[in-house]
This record gives C-alpha cells, structure tokens and sequence, in this order.
C-alpha cells in the first residue's frame, strides 16, 4: 500500500507532500493541471528512466520519495535476495542530481534501477492505455489463469524441475561431445601409455644409472688414476707404504718417552688401518675393473629413452613424467565412464521428464476448470460496461514441448459484436474495449489474489454516465480487497471515492506551481458540482452532486 508521496523540483512540482490511505481514492482536476505529472514522479521511483527535461530547476536536485506498507505482500525473500534491509514500511527514493546522474534507494541502500523496476513492480500497477496492451500477452494470460486456479505451488514446482530437467540435457550434450573428443583421443593417448609404460623407466633407480654411466663412460681414466695410486703405494723405494712404516715405528717409540704421545700413537694405528682397506679396496677395484661396451650402450639407452620421454612430454624430471602417465590413465580409463555416467543421465532425464508431463498435466486440468467461470464473469461484467453482446473464449492447447510455465498454449479470444467472430484480443478488441476489459479482469484477480496498489489513470474516457456508475461501482468493490487511486474528470467516479483529492495549479509571481489538496465534504461538494456545471455552478448541480455523494 503506497503511504506517502513526496516530489520536490520536478516538473512544475516545487514541493509537494501527500499521504494516501486504503479504500478508493478519486484525483480529480481540470485538464493540464499536472495529474499527469504526479504519476511521472511516481513511475520514477517505480524504476522508469528519467528525462532531465522534467526537472524543474537542473541546478538543484530532483527527489521523489514514496513509502510503503508490504505487511500483506510476502516480500521478505525479494529483499533477502537482493541484499536488502527489509521493514514493513518501506521507504523507496529516486534522486536526480544536477550532473544529470540519477541514484536510487531502498530503505537507504543504493539500488540499480532493474532492481528498482522489479520490486516496483509488486508494489503498484499503474493503469493505463499502454497498459492494457499487457493483457494481450501470453504472460499476463497465465497470470489471470493461475491466480484463480491456486496453481503457484505447482508451477513453482514446475519451474524447478524444468530446470532441473534443462541442466540434465546440457549434462547429456557436454558428456556425449566429451566422449566423442575423448574417443577421438583414445588411440593417441593409449599409444603413449604403452610407451611410456614399455619404456619401464619408473623402475629404474635413476642415480644408480646415472652413477653407473659416469663410471662406464670414464673407464680408462679410472684405471689410470687407480694404477697411480698403486704405484705410489708399491713402489720398494719410495712408497707411502714403506714411509707410513717408517713412520709408525718412530710415533711408537715417542710413546714410550711421554703418555702425551700415546693417543698420537693411537689415532696414527687406527689412520693405518684404513688406509689399509682403501688400499685394499683400491687394488680389489682395480682387478676388477674391465671395459663392458655392451654395458655402457645399455645404461647410455634408458638414459637417452628418459630424456627423449621428458622432452616429448615437455616436463623436467621422472616425477612429472609420472604425473602424465597418471594423467594419461585417467583419460583411457575416462572413455570406459562416459556410458555409465550417460546411462545414469538417461535414468534421471526420463524420472524428470515423467515428473514434468505429471506436473503439466496437473496444471492443465486445474486452469481448463477455471476457464468456464472466468468467461462467464467476465461476460456478465463486460455486459454491465457497455459490451453487451461481448464473447469470450478461452482456448488452452497442449504443446509437444515443455514451455516456461508448462505445456500449455493460452489463448483469450473475443467476439465483440453480434455476427462477428472469435478473434485473439490484440485483433478482436479496440483500446476502449481493452481498458473495460482490464478492469473486469483486475476486478475478478482482486477476489482471488493480492494485487498491488493499482492506479487508473482516465479509464472512465469516452464512456456515458451509466457505464462511469457502473466503473466507479467495480473500482469501490475492488477496493474493498486493495488499495484503488484513480484519475477522472467522470463526476459519477469521483463521487465514488472513499478520499478525494483534487490537482490544482498555484502561480506566484515567479513561478507556478502544482498543488494535491485532501478535499473536505464542502469542498468535494463543490468539485463535483463543478464537473457537473462547469464554471457556473446552478443549485441543480449541488443537488445532482449532493446526490451523488449520499
């Protein structure tokens, strides 16, 4: 329910602040006095865009704020979406500054204006020409159809499962190009398993090769340095042998003559025994050591294998290699996944798919029941306003496919006059007959269906005084289930109103200025006296008026 309107310098608005109430509110005015411009501010905050032109001084900022009430609207998971504060009273604020640069805000958090629109949209339908059009879309068909069927659990199950449905077709289209690529790749990748597995070079000790291929490849410099050092050992005259005995007899004797030399003595023994043993270890390697060809051509080979592997693989050492070759079985063994995975797939398609025909069909059975009733409310109210020999039909069609809201196609088909003939409404019907038919569709909607604030702007235009009786009569009833403004110049509307406001113009000497005036009973009086009467009001039309008010 919109609670209070505030516009400052827009238009020829200066300062402007009005509260609204429930029930229906009639704004009357004469032609040009800005009831126009009241609904642009408001469309504004509502999320249209702006047109700098409005703006009444472009040197000071434009603002146009409503509050809300939306304790009846069950709007606590828009807010939670969009990261919103949420409050039973709501203050939503459009800002235009100077630069031109336009800012929006929901309870003092900036918004973007799609976010605007969405939520201004649950708040407040404004009804007009234009709009009416939107009844002759397939959207808004749906609307009218399943809020008087009471199908939203089923179509938000719906909704669920048809995307659960999509995403599992996508899944099935990924899986399948994926099996073909890896199909296309299988031969390869098996090929370079087998190598890799063939090549059997995660068993080698790669330091225990490398290490042996240094000693094979350098065999004659080995035997050249061992052979020297032989020879310096052996030699009778000069050897190290002979010398280190020569030198352990004396580091005995100085034990002999001072306890200080003893642990010379000692560690001297125990430096002669090993170098003992690497004597001996020297002259068993030299034995030993023999040119093996056939050997080094091996070693050289797994070596010459592991490089050649690393450099095809374009990786560094034996760990990344055997990071492809992990790699490379997943991708064999991948293959081997696919037709199970796109079995389970299949399974949980057609489960979905059995789901979905089960939903739609309910969906389609609950609408079908309620489109005998909505023609003939619709042709009894039509009847009242001026379409007496109006025909409705309502068509609803299966479709092969699944479509955004089920498998139905609706379609509202009208046969305006005698000897006509059904026609969809966008054809069938004229933009007055348009706007009767909004109204006796808003009408039926308000008994089944919490509609937002709703504001008709001149529905009553080109009707008789009859039919504007029979419009103020729906309006009045319709407010009993929501909060009604409309805009007339029908007396017989605006008589009808539980508030009345009237539009009026203020010149000063500068500047004029747009005014909303709360009218008392005298003044209501007079303002339908003066929609009766014109400029001069004659006792006929007080009585008319006074009439029309009791």
């Amino acid at each position: 329910m919109l609670c209070k309107l505030h516009i400052k310098n827009y238009a020829i608005i200066e300062n402007l602040n009005v509260d609204f109430m429930n029930g229906l509110t009639t704004i009357t005015g004469e032609t040009g006095a800005g009831k126009s411009i009241l609904l642009g501010g408001l469309s504004l905050v509502l999320g249209k865009r702006v047109d700098l032109s409005n703006i009444k001084d472009p040197t000071k900022k434009s603002i146009i704020e409503c509050v809300f009430k939306l304790d009846v609207y069950n709007l606590k998971s828009f807010f939670e979406k969009n990261d919103l504060e949420y409050d039973n009273e709501t203050i939503i604020r459009r800002e235009i500054l100077p630069s031109g640069k336009s800012r929006a805000f929901v309870n003092d958090s900036p918004v973007s204006l799609s976010i605007l629109s969405d939520l201004g949209m649950k708040l407040i339908d404004i009804h007009s020409q234009h709009a009416n059009l939107s009844l002759t879309t397939d959207d808004f068909q749906f609307d009218i159809i399943d809020a008087l069927a009471k199908t939203k659990p089923l179509v938000s199950d719906y909704k669920i499962n048809l995307k659960k449905f999509l995403k599992i077709e996508n899944d099935i289209k990924y899986l399948e190009t994926e099996k073909q690529s890896s199909i296309n790749e299988f031969d390869y990748n098996s090929f370079l398993l087998k190598e890799l597995e063939d090549s059997k070079v995660f068993e080698l000790d790669i330091s225990s090769v490398e290490s042996e291929y240094d000693k094979l490849s350098n065999i004659d410099q080995i035997k050249v340095e061992l052979s020297t050092i032989k020879n310096l050992n052996e030699n009778e005259q000069a050897g190290i042998d002979s010398q280190l005995s020569l030198m352990k007899q004396s580091v005995s004797r100085l034990s002999q003559f001072s306890s200080e030399y003893k642990s010379v003595n000692e560690r001297f023994e125990s430096v002669l025994i090993e170098l003992k043993d690497i004597f001996n270890e020297i002259d068993s390697s030299y034995g030993n050591l023999d040119s093996d060809p056939q050997r080094l051509l091996y070693v050289e080979s797994k070596l010459k294998l592991l490089q050649n592997l690393l450099t095809k693989h374009n990786v560094s050492s034996i760990d990344d290699l055997n990071k492809v070759f992990s790699d490379l079985q997943a991708k064999v063994v991948k293959l081997n996944n696919f037709d199970q995975k796109l079995l389970d797939l299949h399974a949980k398609r057609k489960e979905t798919l059995n789901y979905l025909s089960d939903i739609s069909s309910k969906l389609s059975l609950k609408r079908k029941n309620v489109t005998s009733k909505l023609v003939n409310d619709l042709e009894s109210l039509l009847l009242s306003l001026g379409m007496p020999n109006a025909k409705f039909k309502i068509d609803i069609n299966s479709s092969d496919s699944f479509l955004s809201n089920g498998k139905d196609i609706i379609s509202f088909l009208l046969k305006a006059n005698k000897g006509g003939k059904f026609l969809v409404l966008k054809k069938g019907a004229s933009g007055g007959e348009l706007s009767r038919i909004m109204l006796a569709v808003k009408y039926i909607l308000s008994k089944h269906h919490q509609l937002p604030t709703i504001i008709f702007d001149e529905i009553d235009s080109g009707v008789s005084g009859e039919i504007s009786n029979k419009i103020a009569s729906i309006m009045k009833e319709m407010s009993n289930y929501m909060q009604v403004l409309t805009i007339t110049h029908q007396p017989q509307i605006a008589a009808k109103g539980l508030h009345h406001f009237k539009v009026f113009k203020l010149d000063t000497n500068i500047s004029t200025n747009t005014q909303l005036k709360l009218l008392s009973s005298a003044d209501r009086l007079e303002e339908i006296a003066q929609m009766l009467a014109g400029d001069q009001i004659t006792k006929s039309a007080r009585a008319h008026a006074e009439q029309l008010l009791n």
